[in-house]
C-alpha cells in the first residue's frame, strides 16, 4: 500500500494507476477512495492517471484529532500532488472533496491543475464574514432557516410517526417539536 506523511505526521493512503494526463479524486465525508474506484478503472484503462487518496479521518489514512478542516485537507493534498510531482491534473471533488479541491486551488493556485471538477461540492465558506466579503449575509441564511421551520412542523404532524401515535393513542410529543425548532435557531 502506498502512504505519504504529511508535516504533523498524519499518514495519508493513495491509489495511482495508470499513465499520462493525471485525474486527481477527492472523495465525499464519509467515503474513502474506494468510491472512485469504477471511475478510476476505466479511466485507467482509457489512458489517464488516476490518483486518489483517503483524506486525513477517512478510510486507511491516520485517524487524527486535528487537522480536520479544509486548510488541511487542501494541504494533505498538496503534499500528495508535491510528492507525485503531478502535473497538468484534472481534479475531481465530490462533496466534501468538492471543498477541498476548492480550497486547495484557493491555498495553492493552479500551477499543478488544468481543470477542476466540483460535484456535488461543498462550498468552503458561504457566510459574510470580515474574513470572507464575498459571503452571503447572514439575514440570508435567517430567511432560509424561518421558512424551513415554516416547512418542518407540518411535515411532522403529517409523519407516519406522529400518525402511527395518533392511532395508538400516545398523542404526539411535545418535545420532539421543541427540539427540533431549537436545532434551527442560530
Amino acid at each position: 500500500m502506498s502512504y505519504i506523511r504529511t508535516k504533523d505526521g498524519t499518514q495519508i493512503y493513495y491509489k495511482d494507476w495508470g499513465s499520462r494526463q493525471p485525474v486527481v479524486f477527492s472523495h465525499g465525508w464519509p467515503l474513502s477512495s474506494d468510491s472512485w474506484g469504477a471511475l478510476m478503472l476505466h479511466l485507467a484503462d482509457s489512458g489517464f492517471r488516476c490518483v486518489a487518496h483517503d483524506r486525513r479521518g477517512h478510510g486507511r489514512s491516520s485517524q487524527p484529532w486535528h487537522g480536520n478542516d479544509m486548510n488541511t485537507y487542501a494541504d494533505d493534498l498538496a503534499t500528495l500532488m508535491e510528492h507525485l510531482d503531478l502535473k497538468d491534473a484534472i481534479l475531481l471533488g465530490f462533496s466534501t472533496g468538492g471543498g477541498e479541491v476548492a480550497r486547495y486551488i484557493g491555498r495553492h493556485g493552479t500551477r499543478r491543475v488544468a481543470k477542476a471538477g466540483l460535484i456535488s461540492a461543498i462550498p468552503p465558506w458561504m457566510l459574510k464574514t470580515t474574513a470572507n466579503p464575498g459571503g452571503l449575509p447572514i439575514e440570508v441564511f435567517d430567511r432560509l432557516r424561518n421558512l424551513l421551520w415554516r416547512i418542518v412542523p407540518s411535515y411532522i404532524k403529517t409523519s407516519q410517526v406522529d400518525r402511527s401515535s395518533a392511532t395508538t393513542g400516545q398523542g404526539q410529543n411535545p418535545h420532539r417539536a421543541q427540539s427540533i425548532r431549537s436545532g434551527f435557531r442560530g
